[in-house]
């Protein structure tokens, strides 16, 4: 998420940082900002929207001039999408610009106390915060501006890609990085500042890539030198050469945004339940949880409105509510929930899931909610969008931007954001064992171990794609907390491969679906150890025996299964209830694999848009 661009040289700044600006738009953004120094004046310019909006206000404000500048695209963490929270941020007394990807976590305490001596806040980032920081530190011990950066990221916890500039200093550019990459291009006399080689591969193939806890003092007409943040110690750099093309870059490496966001999946979990999921504290803090208590508690039941992927999300929330909480659950498509008339009771919890947050069916169920006096909470992931507006609280999943029109990694980050819900409510009502409250939790934190394992099956997905790629129709079947995971499966094939799936579960395969198994029928079975193992054993004999072709996902060492099906994809083993943020993880490699032999787009299927704003 965010885009960071800077630039320090001899040749004119603002069209390389704008041009920059544009190569990082497929992070995903809300709003753009540029700085820079003339030699005599500290110039920004910032605005809510696109480039390209930034591009027509700097040429109004004559923000143009200059050989050192730095800019930034911004997905909202902290404070609504408008032209006052964008990036540049300015420190108290003008001197001090920032731009920075990330988040601070502790970024209120430090407000409070700069506050109390005095400083004045005028965005609601924690962005200011940071810029004001280094200046309070700057100022109080008399520090050249990179040690006083140095000092106040030993101060701060969360992550960060950030560059500090000093106008009366104005010959360098400090950067620094802690979980939000960042690289350098190396030029003769000049340098380039980026969250990726793409804004710059026309200008250099020479990049150093900072490492977690390294900052870099980026310098005109002297050699360039990185110190790690907590010693102060000295690093080499190391100086590589860029042999990738610009659309490779852009994406990671990765051939698609889709597969890229397959396997953000670990790190983007992980950043769902930072701060939240104290595993061996036993604690699950979440403030529109927290804040709100009383509401879920006194429930007598959770409607669950959402579309898509989202709604498959809820499907397995509903599990894990009322198996944990014991609260009665359910789950709408919210295309079809306000036109029913449904009943809402005063005192309903109503839980809205939707990616980009924009979903119009589910705005408009959100408000039916609301009229019909339900407590409205809202699971998004795009920050200051209409449903976190909308809603009376709610909880971001953090996923960063998804360019990919299917989602993937929402998918499994909704689900994490809905688990700890369910385990805190579990917690609250005395519904779950302390020991069990406490399994739970250490399971969840080493989750993304188990997800990053579960992505090693990708050979064997390409593998078996390549059997099935031109199979005119395809069944998926689970049970229990993997019956939704069997449709979002199925979903995901339709969408990007354009092959006809259906999602079952699989003791309903005998009330009809059977019918349509035959030799020429692949049947996805999600079968992990836990949960209805030996139900769906007997789903398996009863497909094998109509000789349909079985591709089974099974628990990592399963003999039982593997003697029975065609294919076998092992997944790491977990408890029943998490399982689906396991199993999902072959069936989207198997539909991406599948979508690309067939040449499909994967990134953009037709007729499907990313965010659905029309009924």
């Amino acid at each position: 998420m965010c885009g960071i661009v800077g630039y320090i040289g001899f040749r004119e700044a603002y069209p390389i940082i704008i041009k920059g600006l544009k190569r990082l738009e497929y992070r995903g953004y809300d709003s753009a900002g540029i700085m820079l120094f003339d030699g005599n004046e500290l110039k920004v310019s910032k605005t809510k929207g696109k480039v390209s909006d930034l591009e027509e206000k700097s040429l109004k404000e004559n923000t143009t001039q200059g050989n050192i500048g730095m800019g930034h695209t911004r997905w909202a963490t902290h404070g609504v999408p408008n032209d006052v929270n964008s990036h540049p941020h300015l420190s108290n007394s003008g001197n001090l610009a920032i731009i920075h990807n990330g988040i601070i976590e502790n970024y209120e305490p430090l407000k409070k106390e700069l506050i109390k001596r005095g400083y004045i806040f005028k965005s609601d980032t924690d962005t200011e915060v940071l810029v004001n920081l280094i200046e309070e530190v700057q100022k109080k011990d008399n520090l050249k501006l990179g040690k006083a950066v140095q000092v106040a990221l030993n101060q701060v916890v969360g992550a960060y890609a950030i560059c500090v500039f000093d106008k009366n200093n104005p010959d360098e550019i400090i950067v620094a990085r802690l979980g939000s990459p960042l690289a350098i291009g190396v030029g003769n006399d000049e340098f380039f500042i980026a969250s990726d080689a793409s804004p710059f591969i026309e200008y250099t193939s020479n990049a150093i890539y900072l490492e977690d806890e390294e900052m870099a003092i980026v310098r005109l007409h002297k050699p360039l030198k990185i110190r790690k943040i907590k010693d102060d110690s000295l690093v080499d750099p190391y100086v590589q050469e860029l042999k990738m093309n610009l659309e490779q870059i852009e994406k990671g490496g990765y051939d698609h945004f889709m597969l890229k966001e397959i396997y953000e999946q670990p790190s983007v979990i992980k950043d769902t339940y930072r701060g939240r999921l104290l595993a061996n504290q036993g604690i699950i803090q979440m403030a529109g949880v927290e804040d709100n208590i009383e509401k879920f508690l006194n429930a007598e039941r959770i409607l669950i409105v959402a579309c898509g992927t989202s709604w498959h999300a809820g499907l397995v929330a509903e599990y894990i509510i009322e198996e944990f909480a014991r609260i009665p659950v359910e789950v709408e498509y919210a295309s079809e929930f306000r036109y029913r008339n449904p009943i809402i009771n005063k005192g309903d919890v109503v839980i809205a899931i939707s990616q980009s947050g924009e979903t119009a069916d589910s705005l408009a169920a959100i408000k039916l909610a609301k009229e019909r006096g339900a407590f409205v909470f809202g699971v998004c992931n795009v920050v200051g969008s209409s449903i976190s507006r909308e809603t009376h609280a709610g909880a971001y999943t953090h996923a960063g931007p998804e360019i990919g029109v299917a989602s993937t990694k929402a998918f499994t980050t909704q689900i994490t954001v809905l688990t700890m819900i369910a385990l805190r409510l579990a917690k609250a009502k005395g519904t779950l064992s302390n020991s069990d409250f406490h399994r739970y939790l250490q399971e969840l934190e080493i989750i993304p171990e188990k997800v990053l394992e579960a992505l090693q099956t990708n050979d064997k997905a390409k593998e078996i794609a390549a059997k099935f790629k031109d199979a005119p129709n395809c069944l998926y079947l689970g049970r229990g907390y993997n019956f939704p995971v069997a449709l979002e499966g199925a979903l995901k094939l339709k969408e990007i491969s354009y092959i006809h799936a259906e999602g079952y579960p699989a003791a309903e395969m005998k009330h009809g679906p059977i019918a349509l198994i035959d030799e020429q029928m692949p049947v996805i079975v999600i079968a992990p150890k836990q949960g209805h193992y030996d139900k769906v054993v007997s789903n398996i004999q009863e497909i094998k025996s109509r000789s349909g072709k079985i591709i089974a996902i099974v628990t990592k060492g399963d003999v039982q299964v593997r003697d029975l099906a065609d294919y076998v994809i092992e997944i790491p083993e977990s408890s029943d209830a998490l399982s689906p943020l396991l199993t999902t993880i072959p069936l989207q490699l198997l539909s991406y694999h599948i979508a690309v032999m067939r040449g499909c787009n994967v990134d953009q299927p037709r007729n499907l848009a990313k965010s659905v704003t029309v009924e």
